[in-house]
């Protein structure tokens, strides 16, 4: 399907003040991130207690407050979810010590007992119900941030080793690159909006690095074929011809998961509400890297180790 007619933009004219701004944008997460906290752990990676309840009279949110606050809880986050004055999330991050991690859990589940308990106050037994509840301790915690960590950076060297086999090195550098600074750009920007990193955050990272290595690769493929019929030309005019060319597939492709996360993000609730921001940001986002990044990479890397235009057969 051709959306239009292949236009000629020179997208390798901006590729400076395209690198430039994913700089200033990185620094600014890590600033956020270093200095003014940005990135908040939630109970997944925090370690807490998580609950979910529903009452079965108006609540105001106040009132919750008031009750955890009587209780010594007065330090739980709050959040309305669901069921307007019916309906709340309540996370319970105070740091428990004990001798092991299995006390450290008991103590922890005590932690939601008493949640529970003062919220249920003189309400009969059942004017509140427990829709859900999560307990995590500061080990689990731990581990699942390392494992996290570990997931994401097996998944660049891997596309890495993949693409360096199928093109050539430079491309391979260029395509971890792009993916790098997607992860770092929309965790930057994620950081700014004071939400909480939880497991589904981590593994819409890891779809948003698939999603913009498939364009990548795409992109790379094109490259390679126009290399073949325009021995002649530049790296860099062969680029943008690739570019343009696939401009078309980029926009259908990448507009049309725009709308059904667009879709998510305002009817799917609270529950996945975080899930589909961070997702809008990396598919905006890994278009641009895509574009404006990859490309020029690897015209950098060309130009310092002098290698040859051609690729692997």
């Amino acid at each position: 399907m051709e959306l239009f007619k292949t236009p000629h933009i020179q997208f390798m004219k901006y590729k400076f003040v395209a690198l430039a701004a994913s700089a200033v944008i990185v620094l600014a997460g890590v600033l956020n991130v270093t200095v003014f906290h940005g990135l908040k752990p939630g109970v997944d990676f925090g370690g807490g207690t998580l609950i979910r309840i529903e009452f079965k009279d108006p609540t105001p949110v106040g009132q919750v407050r008031k009750q955890l606050a009587d209780a010594g809880l007065g330090g739980s986050v709050i959040q309305e979810t669901g069921k307007k004055g019916h309906e709340y999330q309540i996370r319970t991050m105070q740091v428990v010590r004990a001798a092991d991690a299995q006390q450290e859990m008991e103590a922890h589940e005590q932690l939601a007992n008493k949640v529970i308990e003062a919220l249920r106050g003189n309400r009969g037994p059942d004017k509140l119900t427990v829709i859900s509840r999560e307990t995590v301790g500061p080990q689990v915690g731990k581990d699942l941030r390392k494992k996290a960590t570990q997931a994401t950076i097996w998944a660049l060297i891997g596309m890495l080793i993949y693409i360096a086999v199928r093109f050539k090195l430079e491309y391979g550098v260029a395509a971890i690159f792009t993916l790098t600074q997607d992860v770092l750009i929309t965790m930057s920007l994620f950081s700014f909006t004071n939400r909480e990193i939880n497991l589904p955050i981590i593994a819409a990272v890891l779809t948003i690095v698939g999603f913009s290595i498939n364009d990548t690769i795409v992109i790379f493929d094109r490259v390679r074929e126009n290399s073949k019929l325009y021995r002649k030309e530049s790296l860099e005019e062969i680029m943008n011809l690739s570019l343009n060319q696939c401009l078309g597939r980029t926009i259908i492709t990448s507009g049309t998961v725009f709308l059904t996360l667009l879709a998510l993000y305002a009817f799917g609730g609270e529950v996945i509400n975080d899930f589909a921001f961070i997702m809008l940001i990396g598919a905006i986002e890994g278009v641009y890297s895509t574009v404006y990044l990859s490309c020029p990479v690897v015209i950098f890397w060309q130009k310092l180790f002098k290698t040859k235009k051609g690729f692997r057969r």
